[in-house]
């Protein structure tokens, strides 16, 4: 875009380029997370889904809003209302995103519950039906009231309101029932039932297996009566609320484990953000709630539906796998069993890389678990941000440490919904005899490493394991993550450093290979663009490529649009999040960005540069990394970027999960100049990334078959 600016001596006229105003730069980052949830939405209406899966991604939008709101919007919301004058990159003061999340997200609830009557008709002709109270049998009722003295009856508390009984409590995320009540003298009263989290919201029926009720509709049939016998219900209503669940960390804090279980405390008691009530909730009813719960309107929300979609999970089983994803194996590396399952000494031999959940996350626990039981390992280093209620990997540093090894456990309480159980763990590990350390006041230490030291007769030889996702059994097999073991020397001084940095709070100013946040993933990406601009002023071919969870810091975008302005060819994928606005004149027609929404959460972040020989190509720049590009991670947090020399393993990232994702057009999705999103069409043979790395080996993964071969042979087979 271009104005024509006079000179004021009328001598000549100039042509300059008027920067675009933000809102042309800029996708707001709410609204961009807001349209991922729309993606994630779309796929429980996609028919090429097993119908149980379609019901999983609509618990998923459902639960993924219910985060959203408890932090991001609780955010929004405490910055308008301290009249905080900040404004998002796209220039939207934190009262105008508010109108807009809340229209937007609005539409999304709306979409939510059509979504949901449709797939209760395909559920139906499958024979897996939810009746409401009114279609029950006799039998079931029996039944029912039965269930209910026997278990349900110890765990509800009926709550009569009135000036001996004061309204109660509501926790985040419970549903509670509120009634009208007529006792037998006339008068009336209004009461509540609230349903404890650990009780189950969809209870199977006896006889035909694919028979459930809601809880509520347990509560209408027969429990009401239980609960409040000799009155008469003369209205109800379901509702839920959602709390405000940020932490807010004093810097100052003497001890961070206690400063955190005062603040989960508190988030417990958080302020109401959001308050969904059942459609057919009496006016009468829904003010009294929003009234003794000091609930602003705004936050009021009807749905004409079901209240917490993201219950409908528990629909979800095993008994009906024709209804579920075809079962999928994870391939264990043939790599380590070409050693007899030594991970040490397949390491040794030469890098690894491991694509989970195609390839097993079990070679990440076993080489925990080899390192505890090793008895010429001295030290274990490990950094843990979430991992799984009985994790083996905790289990393995606890062994060892009791078995007299030197264990350092980074454990980092700020990982969001996590802190409690990341407090249990590092008790155990203290317990154990582990060092545990909690990292910084004001960073939380993001990046996934593993550093192994093991005496190798006069040699003391170090092992280190880097992932992009988290050490967690349990999301590995849903997420796409890379893990890379290396006994690469540099690399294991530079993770020693790292380690130290977290423990002693010394920057290491002499790393050699990597880069870290706060101080040096940002500085090298950019100086990696702006080398990519070099060459392409100089006529070289320039490339970039990279795969990302989010993309919404304005320096990394800025550096990306003068890329491509000086002709740098960018191709993006995105999964989440993403500010940067690609194909505009000018600014970014260069770039493209797309999105793969599917079977598994894209998770793994991947940069490419072509380093003046374009991509792929043997000689370009490949790096993982735990870190997305959003100022938290390249400012807040302690974060890994790696570079990958290897050329096995720089062959698999680059030419085949980097090109297997950038061809997959089954899965994914295209993001628009004007911040929309179109899905793509796929051609006459639909190409999957997901359905390709479950039916094809990764190049490591084939082990000793491909000794020999050119590592990049491969390429040209992708989607063939």
């Amino acid at each position: 875009m271009a104005q024509l600016a006079i000179d004021r001596t009328g001598d000549q006229a100039i042509s300059e380029a008027a920067p675009l105003p933000p809102a042309q730069r800029y996708i707001n980052r709410e609204l961009s997370w807001l349209a991922f949830n729309e993606r994630v939405l779309e796929e429980a209406s996609n028919p090429g889904h097993p119908l149980l899966e379609r019901v999983r991604f609509l618990s998923i939008s459902d639960s993924n809003l219910d985060e959203f709101y408890m932090v991001r919007v609780a955010g929004l919301k405490e910055l308008a209302a301290s009249h905080v004058s900040v404004k998002s990159e796209d220039g939207l003061t934190p009262e105008r995103q508010l109108t807009a999340i809340a229209e937007a997200a609005g539409h999304l609830v709306d979409r939510q519950q059509r979504c949901w009557a449709d797939l209760q008709k395909r559920l139906r002709a499958e024979g897996i039906s939810i009746p409401d109270h009114d279609s029950l049998t006799s039998n079931e009722r029996a039944w029912l009231r039965q269930l209910l003295v026997d278990r349900l009856l110890p765990v509800l508390t009926p709550i009569a309101i009135d000036p001996a009984h004061p309204f109660p409590f509501i926790p985040n995320r419970a549903l509670a029932m509120v009634v009208e009540l007529r006792r037998d003298d006339g008068s009336q009263i209004n009461a509540l039932v609230l349903v404890p989290e650990r009780v189950e919201r969809l209870i199977r029926l006896p006889g035909e297996r694919g028979r459930f009720v809601l809880i509520e509709d347990v509560l209408l049939a027969v429990g009401l009566s239980e609960l409040f016998p000799g009155m008469t219900p003369l209205g109800y209503g379901v509702f839920r609320a959602l709390r405000d669940s940020d932490i807010e960390i004093e810097e100052k804090a003497q001890d961070l484990v206690a400063m955190f279980e005062s603040a989960l405390k508190r988030r417990r008691r958080g302020q109401i953000i959001r308050l969904t009530f059942s459609g057919g909730t009496p006016d009468r009813l829904r003010d009294f709630v929003v009234g003794e719960t000091g609930t602003q309107l705004q936050d009021v929300v009807v749905v004409d539906g079901m209240v917490a979609l993201s219950d409908v999970r528990q629909l979800i089983t095993p008994e009906r796998p024709d209804l579920l994803f075809p079962p999928f194996t994870a391939r264990f590396p043939e790599r380590i069993k070409d050693y007899g399952g030594d991970c040490f000494a397949a390491i040794r031999a030469k890098d690894i890389v491991v694509h989970h959940p195609y390839e097993s996350f079990d070679v990440v626990v076993q080489f925990i678990r080899q390192a505890a039981d090793d008895p010429n390992v001295i030290a274990i280093k490990q950094t843990l941000y979430r991992t799984s209620e009985d994790s083996p990997i905790i289990s393995a540093l606890v062994d060892a440490a009791e078995s007299g090894k030197s264990v350092t456990a980074l454990v980092e309480l700020k990982a969001r919904f996590d802190e409690e159980r990341n407090i249990r763990w590092a008790r155990r590990l203290e317990q154990a005899g582990a060092q545990v350390i909690f990292g910084f006041v004001d960073l939380k230490t993001h990046a996934k490493i593993s550093l192994v030291a093991r005496r190798e007769g006069e040699v003391l030889r170090s092992y280190v394991h880097f992932g992009t996702g988290n050490y967690h059994p349990v999301t590995a097999k849903i997420y796409t993550d890379l893990s890379y073991f290396t006994a690469d020397p540099t690399l294991c001084r530079d993770a020693a450093r790292v380690f130290n940095f977290i423990t002693g709070y010394a920057y290491p100013a002499n790393l050699e290979k990597l880069s870290i946040s706060p101080y040096g993933i940002r500085t090298r990406l950019l100086e990696l663009i702006e080398a990519e601009i070099a060459h392409a002023e100089a006529g070289r071919p320039a490339t970039i490529w990279a795969k990302l969870n989010a993309l919404v810091d304005v320096g990394m975008i800025d550096a990306l649009y003068r890329a491509s302005q000086a002709g740098v060819s960018i191709s993006l994928i995105i999964r989440g999040m993403c500010s940067l606005r690609p194909g505009v004149a000018g600014l970014s027609e260069n770039i493209t960005v797309k999105s793969i929404i599917g079977r598994f959460l894209e998770h793994a972040r991947i940069v490419c540069f072509g380093a003046g020989h374009g991509l792929p190509s043997p000689e370009a720049s490949v790096f993982i990394s735990s870190a997305d590009w959003m100022p938290r991670n390249l400012d807040g947090r302690v974060e890994a970027l790696v570079p990958i020399d290897n050329p096995t393993v720089h062959q698999q990232i680059l030419d085949q999960i980097i090109e297997a994702n950038l061809h997959d057009d089954a899965q994914s999705w295209s993001l628009q100049a004007n911040g929309s999103w179109r899905r793509l069409i796929p051609g006459e043979k639909p190409k999957s990334a997901h359905i390709y790395f479950m039916t094809n080996p990764s190049l490591s993964g084939r082990g000793s078959a491909l000794h020999g071969h050119g590592v990049h042979n491969h390429r040209l087979r992708i989607f063939d």
